[in-house]
């Protein structure tokens, strides 16, 4: 199966020239405020994305997401698209699971304090995930801010090291978007903007 994965397009999704593939996965950040008109847009153009498998997670800028009822979420994502939050889904026997948490930073959504807080989330992380897919990154692999300061989670990173996904996928941090490939998972920042929310970088395409 061929799986185009990407993130952090903040409202700029009309802008991208998109390759084809089986399955399209978006990790986050599809709005700039997080606003519901935003949250519309995107999704108007997500479902008529020419792709089998359409799935999505939100991400710190989506506050949307976090403030409404899963009720009303449920209502205004389209059938022909999959919404992960702390969640996952069997894909032709692909196991995904998507998160939206990143570690607390100012006030924004999904942030939950390092420790206790954010490892709740991750321990819902079930055994035998091939896919998984979180906004924030882990620590010390592609979560490295312009100024140098490395900001990914180091319980995330535990828990990938433990369950071993084939392929961990992420952003939020624009400018580490890269490919690292470990022993036993290929992990991708896949934030199509740079620091300046100026369209960059490619989308990344792999075979599962």
């Amino acid at each position: 199966m061929k799986i185009l994965a990407l993130s952090d397009t903040h409202s700029q999704h009309h802008k991208l020239k998109l390759p084809p593939a089986d399955m399209i996965l978006h990790a986050g950040d599809i709005s700039k405020r997080g606003e519901e008109h935003e949250i519309l847009a995107f999704l108007d153009w997500f479902k008529n994305l020419d792709y089998r498998y359409k799935i999505f997670i939100a991400g710190n800028h989506d506050f949307y997401f976090e403030r409404m009822p899963a009720g009303k979420i449920k209502d205004i994502i389209p059938g022909n698209v999959i919404y992960l939050c702390d969640s996952g889904v069997t894909i032709e026997g692909i196991n995904i699971w998507g998160s939206p948490v990143t570690p607390t930073f100012f006030d924004w959504a999904f942030n939950r304090d390092r420790g206790e807080a954010i490892s709740r989330h991750w321990d819902l992380i079930p055994e035998g995930t091939d896919i998984l897919m979180t906004h924030g990154p882990v620590a010390g692999i592609l979560d490295t801010t312009v100024r140098g300061e490395p900001v990914g989670c180091a319980d995330l990173l535990r828990k990938v090291q433990e369950l071993k996904p084939e392929y961990y996928i992420g952003g939020h941090i624009h400018e580490a978007y890269g490919k690292v490939v470990s022993e036993s998972t290929t992990y991708f920042n896949a934030s199509v903007l740079d620091e300046r929310y100026r369209l960059k970088n490619e989308p990344w395409l792999f075979e599962y």
